[in-house]
């Protein structure tokens, strides 16, 4: 079995690769939530609905966001009413998924029940869990003092100002399902993705439980680096790591993830820097390509991974 830290879109592309060497029922994901927003009354769980998306196969993969094909009449219609929020795109067909979730958990249910009961409507055979059910949200402090909650600073201002720090409410009382604990501790691998360090796999590794079980996990934990030649593939990652006195660069990614990971996965863009890692952190470096521009670089990515984790089980 497989478990994932997710966030973001570099991560569910990655997933997707592996679907075509593993079935889904190997396969459990825990996402990022402290990107959740409250729009209009509505619960927003965007890197949770992206793997919903991707494993019921509704995802719009040129975005990795949304749904395929889906239309925004309501946006559209709504933004003649003066709805606020509406700089946040919404599309019809996404739209039942907020209404319905929001409307369950309203009635007492937690993220992870309306998870489960999503997933067995859609057919999906893999486990995904919220990181935890407590409401967590990232905010963004810019350098002039101001605060933006994180879809704020990644959708309206397109992650365009400098930042001067990332911070999370809620995250102190934020505890980890038991079931999630359990599939680290039982997985045969797990994979930290190339999503940005900071505001989506960070939380999940403060969320209580979860270092712990990764600590005591017999199995290799593997991350893929985001960041390519000191830029990250996409997002604000340089922007976040360099606001946590990081070096936006795979040095930066392993010093994060020091203490947790075993192996570090980089980009053949950056082997020079194969033997500085392995070296200064005592952490194995693997160098692929890990620009996943088509189904066959994620593919061939998945497998080189599978590869690695198998060379670290032996050591």
């Amino acid at each position: 079995m497989i478990v994932f830290l997710s966030g973001g879109t570099g991560t569910p592309k990655l997933i997707e690769g592996f679907r075509h060497i593993v079935s889904d029922e190997e396969i459990t994901v825990i996402v990022n939530t402290s990107d959740d927003i409250y729009w209009n009354g509505l619960y927003i769980s965007p890197d949770l609905d992206t793997i919903v998306y991707l494993f019921a196969g509704f995802l719009d993969t040129e975005k990795y966001w949304g749904i395929k094909n889906d239309t925004f009449n309501f946006l559209e219609q709504a933004k003649i009413y003066g709805l606020e929020k509406t700089w946040f795109n919404i599309g019809d067909r996404d739209l039942a998924m907020h209404v319905l979730r929001t409307y369950l958990m309203n009635k007492g249910l937690t993220l992870t029940e309306v998870t489960k009961y999503i997933s067995r409507r859609l057919g999906i055979k893999a486990r995904i869990y919220p990181m935890c059910n407590e409401h967590v949200e990232a905010f963004v402090e810019l350098l002039d003092g101001k605060v933006l909650n994180i879809q704020e600073y990644l959708v309206k201002h397109r992650f365009e100002p400098e930042v001067k720090r990332v911070f999370f409410r809620g995250l102190e009382r934020a505890k980890a399902e038991e079931e999630a604990l359990k599939a680290i501790l039982s997985s045969e691998l797990i994979i930290i993705g190339p999503s940005n360090p900071i505001n989506s796999i960070g939380p999940i590794l403060k969320v209580k439980g979860v270092k712990e079980a990764l600590k005591e996990a017999k199995a290799p934990i593997v991350a893929v680096s985001p960041i390519i030649s000191n830029k990250p593939v996409s997002g604000p990652a340089d922007k976040f790591m360099k606001a946590y006195g990081l070096d936006p660069s795979p040095l930066g990614i392993a010093e994060f993830y020091k203490g947790i990971i075993d192996g570090l996965v980089i980009d053949v863009a950056d082997e020079a820097l194969r033997l500085v890692i392995e070296k200064k952190f005592k952490i194995r470096v693997h160098v692929a390509k890990t620009i996943m521009e088509s189904l066959n670089d994620k593919v061939a990515l998945a497998r080189e991974i599978m590869e690695f984790a198998r060379t670290l089980g032996e050591e």
